[in-house]
């Protein structure tokens, strides 16, 4: 065989092992990028498993301060707010000390709107406090909720992706999610914010009563972190 010959089977080789490794390597992307995507969209799925507005809220079953269970959909026909709230944090306090939340929850009642606050914080976090002291604390600030619900769990709150404390959500009454957000327009711990500020809640439920569109039907929430179980 001629050096040519020779030269030229080598290169045909080598020419063939290249295209093999370049496709052993090709799939070998591939699948790797599959599996990212997996693990991508798996993640996304769980991030963004809370509904958007104008889906169905996810239903629950919750008890109470004094050990009474409530089932969301019991309230069908009902406006319902979701309040997530936790008394250790200092917007929370913001918003009961002055007497804003009272006040909000008290205008929301009188319409016939059942108004549902639920602390998920977890029992082992510092500022956790039993059901007894959660409802006395609630007494103490002339609260008016429906109910005071407990989720040390975090399963409600998971399932809403409520993120922080306040976090406000309100359901129409055939149980879809009309409101998500802040309870307000100006994102501080300062009491005095309250009156340049517009109430997200009593707007909404205003419009929503007025057989208006909800102006405002998703605002940022602002507040401090929920305490999750780990």
């Amino acid at each position: 065989m001629s050096t040519f010959s020779t030269s030229a089977a080598r290169s045909a080789r080598a020419a063939r092992n290249a295209s093999a490794a370049l496709s052993r390597a090709s799939r070998r992307a591939v699948m790797a990028a599959a599996v990212a995507l997996g693990a991508t969209l798996a993640m996304g799925t769980a991030a963004f498993a809370a509904p958007s507005i104008g889906e169905k809220a996810p239903d629950f079953i919750a008890v109470d301060t004094a050990g009474a269970k409530h089932k969301l959909s019991d309230f069908a026909g009902k406006y319902v707010v979701l309040e997530w709230t936790n008394p250790g944090c200092p917007f929370v306090r913001k918003h009961y000390g002055s007497g804003n939340l009272p006040a909000t929850q008290k205008a929301a009642t009188d319409k016939g709107v059942v108004w549902l606050a639920i602390n998920s914080t977890e029992r082992a976090a510092s500022d956790y406090l039993k059901p007894a002291a959660f409802d006395a604390w609630m007494k103490e600030h002339a609260a008016v909720p429906t109910a005071a619900l407990m989720d040390e769990d975090g399963v409600i709150g998971q399932a809403y992706g409520a993120r922080t404390t306040p976090h406000m959500f309100i359901i129409d009454p055939k149980g879809v999610l009309v409101y998500a957000g802040g309870i307000d327009s100006v994102p501080s711990a300062r009491p005095d914010d309250i009156k340049t500020a517009t109430n997200y809640v009593n707007k909404a439920l205003g419009e929503a009563f007025g057989g208006k569109p909800i102006s405002a039907a998703a605002t940022k929430p602002y507040g401090c972190s929920i305490k999750y179980r780990s």
